[in-house]
């Protein structure tokens, strides 16, 4: 858009007001200054809600030859004090443990921190390789004269005869190549172009004891970093568990596994299968109600004595109450009495009971007025 004749402060607050959805979203003009190269920059205060301390700014150029304006571009900056978003977290390090499934996958970084490379695989430790006997040899650090390091001259120029180290502590071997002590106790010369045969078995004990031939093994900081994490979670001194167990830790445990290396000075492995931490690394200190220590409770005889649920030594008589007779029923009943009469007019004919004949007249009677409500 080019246009002559305006001016440019104009240009810019008509731009604004073109963009805002009301004119009221649009204050004072706050400031005006030339970037250079005749392009212009103009501000304005915002009161759009939401957006406290922020600006209007529109951006213009000036043709001098032609004697025009141009508008460029127009849009909302952040002043001093502005009402901003929050940094952006990249989502690798937004994500957490809980966030996986068993079939996802995140992968892990080139120069993870957490990681170094193990023996043999180490480029600022010379050439790392292992002898034909399976001795480990690490070579020598990139870093071995700084430290004031020697080698024998008889390994060559980059000295590393037989991946001997030899430190300030050489100083006072002998014209013939003897320290005192080794002299004393027949050890090797540094002739030989060999450290004492037990340095060689130790390292190699090592690498095979930690598994440090792996291409990368857990740094300094990645086994920092795990101890802080398990010793601050649930497995930990600080579980709720650990409150409940009366003092009893997993370092007086018979189902603890311990651990090798330093990790090994502050954790272990449960291997006790009626435990909640079961297959986890737990803290030394750490504890539940399942120690190896703690004896079971008393088992209750086989046989306990109960109150019985139905008491069949005695009868409770229960009046009941009267029941409401139908036309229907009664009916029945005479019809059903009828036969009964016959019945018993038998029996008091062959009775020779006096009494007893008596008692069934009565009680036929009193039956039969029941039953008419008489």
């Amino acid at each position: 858009m080019a246009l002559q004749d305006v001016d440019p402060e104009d240009l810019a607050r008509n731009v604004v007001l073109s963009v805002a959805d009301k004119a009221s979203q649009v204050g004072d003009l706050i400031s005006g200054k030339e970037l250079g190269d005749g392009v212009f920059e103009y501000r304005f205060t915002s009161h759009i809600t939401g957006y406290e301390g922020w600006q209007w700014s529109v951006t213009l150029y000036h043709d001098l030859e032609g004697e025009q304006w141009t508008v460029d571009e127009s849009s909302l900056v952040p002043g001093e004090g502005a009402l901003m978003p929050p940094a952006w977290i990249p989502w690798k390090d937004r994500l957490l443990p809980s966030d996986f499934s068993v079939t996802d996958a995140m992968g892990t970084e080139p120069g993870d921190p957490r990681l170094e490379d193990g023996f043999g695989h180490r480029t600022d430790r010379g050439q790392a390789t292992r002898t034909a006997d399976g001795i480990v040899n690490p070579g020598l650090p990139s870093d071995a004269g700084d430290e004031g390091a020697e080698t024998d001259q008889g390994g060559g120029a980059d000295g590393q005869a037989g991946g001997a180290v030899f430190t300030d502590k050489d100083a006072d071997r002998t014209e013939d190549g003897e320290t005192p002590a080794e002299g004393a106790e027949g050890g090797q010369s540094a002739e030989d172009g060999q450290t004492p045969e037990t340095s060689d078995e130790d390292l190699e004990e090592a690498v095979e004891t930690f598994r440090l031939s792996r291409r990368h093994v857990l740094s300094a900081e990645g086994r920092a970093e795990a101890a802080k994490r398990w010793y601050e979670g649930q497995h930990g001194p600080r579980s709720l568990s650990t409150r409940t167990a009366d003092g009893h830790t997993c370092d007086t445990c018979g189902f603890m596994i311990p651990l090798q290396g330093e990790l090994g000075t502050m954790f272990g492995v449960c291997a006790n299968r009626w435990s909640p931490d079961d297959g986890r690394v737990v803290s030394l200190d750490h504890g539940c109600g399942e120690h190896s220590e703690i004896e079971p409770p008393e088992e209750p005889s086989l046989w306990v004595q109960s109150k019985p649920a139905y008491d069949d030594l005695h009868i409770d008589v229960v009046k009941q109450k009267p029941r409401e007779e139908s036309p229907e029923v009664e009916l029945i009943e005479e019809l059903a009495g009828g036969e009964d009469e016959t019945g018993a007019k038998t029996a008091q004919e062959d009775s020779s009971d006096e009494e007893g004949e008596t008692m069934t007249v009565r009680t036929r009677s009193r039956r039969r007025s029941s039953r008419t409500g008489r």
